[in-house]
């Protein structure tokens, strides 16, 4: 079973992420049983049969948006899912930070919300901040040793969504 950092500890993860392969379509890729993290494309073509899946049969949803897909596109369906994950298809496209931020902060979002694909140490302290509150490392990264990265800085000056005041404030 894949492991995640989630609450601070590795953890299994049951979720199966569902991709489009070559030639399938959002209407026809096959979802597996359990609980499903699909594509936003997957979401929109088959929004009512998922639902039905999650109230029907008790299955968790989440959806996985990807770097150029807004967080906005989900508004009216938040209370729907109960993972939001973000993918990071290579370690350098840093989208998916303000993606997480606006679900945090702007439209009001406290479910779990995970970043996935090419997700190193390097990225968790600052993917942390900015409102990711699970992780599953890249192919080849170790998810016990990412850990690490949430003690690597004691201290914070600038207020985030992890915390949202500064460290120093200007007294008036």
């Amino acid at each position: 079973m894949p492991k995640i950092i989630k609450e601070r500890r590795v953890q299994d993860d049951a979720w199966k992420v569902v991709t489009l392969a070559a030639g399938e379509t959002a209407a026809s890729v096959r979802l597996p049983v359990g609980p499903l993290l699909v594509p936003l494309a997957v979401w929109r073509a088959r929004r009512a049969e998922l639902i039905a899946r999650e109230y029907e049969h008790g299955e968790p949803l989440g959806v996985w948006l990807a770097p150029d897909e807004g967080p906005e596109t989900l508004l009216d369906d938040l209370d729907d899912f109960t993972v939001v994950a973000v993918h990071f298809p290579k370690f350098a496209d840093g989208r998916g930070y303000s993606t997480a931020r606006l679900l945090r902060e702007r439209y009001g979002y406290r479910s779990e919300l995970r970043a996935f694909g090419d997700v190193g140490r390097d990225q968790i302290f600052y993917l942390n901040r900015v409102g990711f509150d699970s992780f599953m490392v890249g192919t080849g990264r170790d998810a016990t040793d990412a850990l690490a990265a949430f003690g690597e800085f004691p201290e914070v000056y600038q207020g985030a969504v992890d915390q949202p005041l500064p460290l120093f404030r200007r007294r008036a």
